[in-house]
């Protein structure tokens, strides 16, 4: 019988990483690198996550998937899916400037690279005061208008800047030009199962002794010149321990704030956690998994639980 998996981290290092996943999420870091990225739960082949808990423990997640299918995601989700698990979780420390960057949508990724495209929402778990982010293009800025100041590598009042805090969730939807530009963020990721980027501008940062590759062509076919962001403020309101913080064709996401217990079962969906804050227990059928800040689980459908503690986590379905 299946239950709650938590899987081995795949740490992915980045040119704009850092250590807060040591210093804020209680991680093991490799040493001497700067870590920009957590995979958490990822049947994805740039970075497989393996079991670490339970009968299952040491089997990526693509041979779970393979063998379980619905009965690991839903059979309504696997229908939908197939073969391709669906999401890929993940923290993010952008503790320097993220690329100016934007993603293709389904139609473009499955056509181009036989891959989803990457619709994502980020919240927002620490943030500097100094903190600003790109999101979306100015006004007056076309397509015509972007290939010719790229093309001159000019990349001066093009894009829109916004300030976050801690606790605020921001929906990227493909074609969304996104990155960083002052101070530092650390964030949990939920996202399609994609690893396709177009990379605008990287500052005209080194890595290995040369510049990353950038993908003018490609931004300008997929940019959205239109979408502005949606951030959405998901403090509670006075007595409110749960709130839905954003709901769309791939995910659901809910903010959960736990004092005490909180049983769960979903029968259509598998059920992801991604801990925020604290630390407790997570029980399923007479076994007991501590839990903490920092942690993904994913727990099957048909699968009762109890979270119990002191916690806060996002629980995503789809």
């Amino acid at each position: 019988m299946l239950y709650p998996l938590r899987f081995n981290k795949v740490f992915i290092e980045k040119v704009w990483g850092g250590r807060e996943f040591e210093s804020k999420l209680g991680m093991k870091l490799p040493e001497n690198k700067k870590i920009g990225e957590s995979w958490e739960i990822s049947a994805h082949p740039n970075g497989m996550s393996t079991v670490e808990n339970g009968f299952l423990a040491g089997r990526t997640l693509q041979e779970v998937y393979d063998e379980y299918k619905g009965a690991l995601v839903g059979e309504k989700v696997y229908r939908e899916y197939g073969q391709t698990f669906p999401l890929l979780i993940k923290y993010l420390d952008v503790n320097d400037r993220l690329s100016i960057q934007v993603h293709p949508d389904d139609e473009v990724a499955l056509k181009k690279h036989n891959e989803l495209g990457k619709s994502e929402s980020w919240y927002i778990m620490e943030a500097s005061d100094d903190a600003l982010l790109i999101m979306g293009m100015k006004e007056g800025i076309t397509k015509e208008k972007f290939l010719e100041k790229a093309g001159n590598n000019d990349f001066t009042d093009m894009f829109e800047e916004i300030t976050v805090k801690k606790g605020d969730l921001i929906d990227i939807n493909p074609g969304m030009v996104h990155a960083s530009l002052k101070g530092s963020v650390l964030f949990a990721e939920i996202q399609e199962n994609s690893d396709i980027t177009y990379r605008i501008y990287d500052f005209d940062r080194e890595e290995n002794g040369k510049k990353r590759e950038l993908h003018i062509r490609d931004s300008a076919e997929v940019i959205d010149f239109k979408r502005k962001a949606e951030v959405t403020n998901t403090d509670f309101a006075k007595g409110e321990n749960r709130k839905n913080i954003i709901r769309k064709k791939y995910y659901s996401i809910d903010r959960i704030k736990i004092s005490d217990t909180f049983e769960d079962i979903n029968e259509d969906s598998m059920i992801i956690y991604s801990i925020l804050e604290g630390e407790g227990s997570i029980s399923s059928n007479g076994t007991i998994l501590n839990i903490k800040k920092g942690e993904s689980l994913l727990v099957p459908p048909y699968i009762k639980v109890i979270l119990s503690g002191n916690l806060e986590t996002l629980r995503t379905v789809i």
